[in-house]
């Protein structure tokens, strides 16, 4: 019994850190129609800045080696690791935000990821390389002495508190007229710098503000795992996100936290779980991407919207006298104007 429930407190905590994942891609995507195809190397920068803000410096002798070392506790390491997914999210939006859109805007974001994974993984003095970082401490465990089993409920806890204000903040923008003004931007962007708005400033905006959503991710990541190495964020994580967004609903919410279940921990988290079949170890992650691809298509194929699409305004129907009006006559009559609406 006591397996089952930590089985169930771990998916509870994959679900909530995908959720966060999701919000932050769905502030760029769903919002502003940013086609952020490295959204996942965003979590790894936050989670490096996050781990080598709490670990002390590398010990002389060792063959571990990374920058920093500041020994600071969890809350700094935290806001540390967000603003670091932030400031690779502004220098790489300099880059595909002022000039370019669409498909050239996705390529540039898949090639500045490949960029960064390259470095980090080849350069062992920054982030110790391919090996990555090991024995990162987890938040609070020194003063609570928490065991395996109790950790995993008190950092569910964790999780599901940064997952609602991260909700909250994303219903705030989307509700307000930033948020207005991404989703016009993202409809027409001619049309919306007609009217003034500042295209590439809004969208620089959701795009820093996604990536700093997405860092929040990452820190709990590596706190909960205490290890992160190049071969956890490859692009085949970054699948799984958009996945997760394309099947619940871009520009909803909620349609984010439907997908981050149905995707991330029903499809892509529980499968690890399972047991290898003997003589070919492979099979079960080679089914359990297959089944993903095919529920994108199948999602894209019958409803391109997602589960719970996106919440359009309803405007209000003519009068009732303008519905009788005689046809023929103008809305314009003898120099006066009627009101409609």
């Amino acid at each position: 019994m006591g397996a089952v429930l930590g089985y169930i407190a771990t998916l509870g905590v994959y679900f909530f850190i995908y959720n966060i994942f999701c919000l932050g891609l769905n502030i760029q995507f769903g919002y502003a129609g940013i086609l952020d195809f490295t959204v996942i190397t965003f979590m790894a920068i936050a989670g490096y800045f996050a781990g080598v803000a709490v670990l002390g410096p590398p010990q002389r002798g060792s063959e571990i080696f990374y920058i920093l070392g500041l020994n600071l506790p969890w809350p700094i390491a935290l806001v540390i690791g967000v603003v670091a997914a932030g400031t690779l999210g502004f220098l790489i939006g300099l880059v595909a935000l002022r000039r370019l859109r669409s498909d050239y805007l996705a390529i540039v974001t898949l090639a500045s990821g490949s960029i960064v994974y390259g470095i980090v993984n080849n350069d062992n003095k920054i982030f110790d390389g391919a090996a990555g970082l090991v024995g990162v401490p987890q938040p609070y465990t020194s003063i609570f002495g928490f065991n395996p089993n109790t950790y995993t409920w008190y950092f569910l806890i964790i999780c599901a508190v940064m997952m609602l204000l991260c909700w909250f903040v994303a219903e705030r923008i989307y509700r307000s007229p930033l948020g207005r003004t991404m989703r016009a931007i993202r409809e027409d962007m001619d049309v919306a710098e007609a009217f003034g708005k500042d295209a590439f400033r809004v969208r620089m905006l959701a795009m820093v503000l996604g990536c700093m959503m997405v860092g929040v991710g990452g820190v709990l990541t590596l706190a909960y795992v205490s290890a992160l190495s190049p071969a956890g964020w490859s692009t085949g994580e970054t699948f799984v996100i958009w996945a997760a967004l394309i099947v619940g609903g871009r520009a909803n919410n909620l349609g984010a936290i439907v997908g981050s279940f149905l995707v991330a921990v029903l499809f892509n988290e529980a499968t690890r779980f399972l047991p290898t079949i003997p003589g070919d170890p492979n099979l079960i992650s080679n089914i359990r991407n297959m089944c993903i691809g095919g529920l994108v298509i199948l999602t894209l194929w019958l409803r391109p919207q997602g589960v719970i699409p996106e919440r359009k305004a309803r405007f209000a129907e003519l009068p009732t006298a303008a519905k009788r009006r005689p046809p023929g006559e103008s809305l314009v009559t003898l120099g006066s104007v009627d009101s409609v609406g």
